[in-house]
């Protein structure tokens, strides 16, 4: 076994005994998913900042940028950077005074039970894929740092993070989440200076980078309207995707105060996009440091391993198998609270405190084993990002916007645009394969919305004389 191995497990055992002494804390539902409403501003700052700033964030957007240059980063660190920014300005005040527990109780306030639990069956497999890509990359890092293959090194990774996960809930998750974004903070900033040392300075790290691999547009794509619309595809997914994400939102709903929850997600904003920038610098310039890697999401672990000294690497790599933890905690933790508080528990409304605790870990274990199983198949961490931001979200996002803005919202609506929306979206992506199928859900579930509520009008029109008549008789 390696000396890095050894370091970066004996850094992941440190993690699952923090999470054991945290436990001891957690005596409710609402303490395991929401830390008891208790965080202040660094607390949630760094936790909806390592929430999302996690595999994707580094190992699949230095990987992505490697491959694909700016087309394939489209999503992180810019489109994430734009949703914690909108849900700080817009969303976060509003959703924290409500006083809700998942996302999915905005739709239940909003709409009905019915809608409720729509959304839910919609948004728990979002979470799974990000759970899936966040194991997956704490895969990539073992296999990096030695011998082990992918495969067993995703096993091992799926199993420490389903076992932190059930012990540490949102509390233990909010605490690390300092000394692991900063040590990761660090890390990054490290291994940018030392790739400018290299090859002699910012300038000429720019001038290697091909001009054609700066654009977020493929340049195959020469039509005006065919451009137009890949940007805005590109684009939607994570803005429109992430802006109903139970991940992110149970963050700001675990602040003290509705102040807190919107000026810590503005201010995670600024940091996602400032420390974003290095893993894309690393992929855009690493092309060229290291070209010809069979794997591409190995370009950071491999850059890290290469300018660090031993004992450096294992404290970079702990800390980025640490922020890759806070962001698998975050998912399964998310998934685990939509299936047991919107389903499971309206069936037996009166469990014990107890009770609902045990059934919060076992949802994360059962969802946790879902998730490395999509992980084991998955052809690459930012694919399932991606599809993560994408899957079902279309509905989910224009009833969202029109609840939180309309005073009047209509249940038979909503629940049409649920339905058509996620159809449209797994029809286009798998059957027919439509290159904007996101787009063209989101324009059938608006149409749907207000197709329906126009019918329903028109029917309740047509039935007031009758009543009217019927009455005078």
């Amino acid at each position: 076994m390696s000396g890095y191995l050894i370091g970066i497990l004996a850094y992941i055992i440190f993690q699952l005994i923090l999470g054991i002494i945290v436990s001891r804390k957690i005596h409710s539902d609402d303490d395991f998913i929401l830390a008891g409403r208790t965080l202040g501003y660094l607390l949630v700052t760094f936790s909806v900042f390592a929430t999302w700033f996690g595999a994707e964030s580094c190992i699949g957007t230095s990987g992505a940028a490697y491959q694909d240059g700016l087309v394939g980063v489209t999503a992180d660190p810019f489109g994430y950077a734009i949703v914690l920014f909108v849900l700080g300005l817009f969303f976060a005040s509003r959703l924290w005074n409500m006083k809700l527990t998942t996302i999915s109780d905005f739709f239940r306030n909003t709409y009905d039970s019915t809608v409720e639990k729509l959304t839910a069956i919609i948004l728990i497999p979002t979470s799974l894929l990000w759970a899936a890509a966040q194991i997956r990359a704490f895969g990539q890092v073992l296999s990096a740092s030695s011998e082990l293959e992918l495969t067993i090194s995703i096993t091992i990774s799926a199993i420490v993070v389903i076992v932190y996960t059930g012990l540490g809930g949102l509390l233990a998750d909010a605490i690390t989440d300092i000394v692991q974004g900063a040590i990761l903070i660090i890390g990054l900033f490290v291994i940018f200076f030392s790739i400018l040392g290299d090859v002699g300075g910012l300038s000429q790290a720019i001038g290697m980078i091909d001009t054609t691999r700066l654009t977020f547009v493929p340049h195959s794509i020469t039509n005006p309207w065919q451009r137009l619309f890949t940007m805005a595809e590109s684009w939607a997914v994570p803005i429109c995707g992430s802006l109903v994400a139970q991940e992110v939102i149970s963050r700001m709903l675990a602040a003290r105060s509705a102040t807190v929850a919107r000026r810590s997600s503005l201010l995670a904003s600024l940091m996602y996009i400032s420390i974003g920038m290095i893993p894309l610098f690393i992929g855009l310039v690493g092309y060229h440091v290291m070209p010809g890697l069979n794997d591409p999401e190995q370009i950071l672990p491999k850059m890290a391993q290469f300018h660090f000294h031993k004992y450096l690497y294992i404290i970079f790599a702990g800390a980025l198998v640490s922020a890759i933890l806070s962001t698998v905690d975050s998912a399964l933790l998310a998934s685990s609270a939509l299936l047991n508080h919107n389903l499971i528990f309206n069936f037996y409304p009166n469990l014990s405190d107890r009770a609902k605790l045990i059934a919060d870990r076992t949802g994360v274990l059962l969802l946790g084993i879902t998730s490395y199983i999509l992980a084991l198949h998955a052809e690459g961490t930012y694919a399932l990002v991606k599809e993560a931001s994408a899957f079902g979200s279309a509905g989910v996002f224009v009833i969202y916007i029109i609840g939180m803005y309309s005073q009047k919202a209509s249940v038979p609506a909503a629940i049409v645009t649920l339905i058509t929306g996620a159809t449209t979206y797994f029809i286009g992506k798998f059957f027919i394969h439509f290159e904007y199928s996101f787009l063209l859900s989101v324009l059938i579930a608006v149409l749907s919305y207000y197709a329906v509520m126009l019918v329903t009008r028109v029917i309740s029109s047509a039935e007031l004389p009758v009543a009217v008549k019927d009455t005078d008789s």
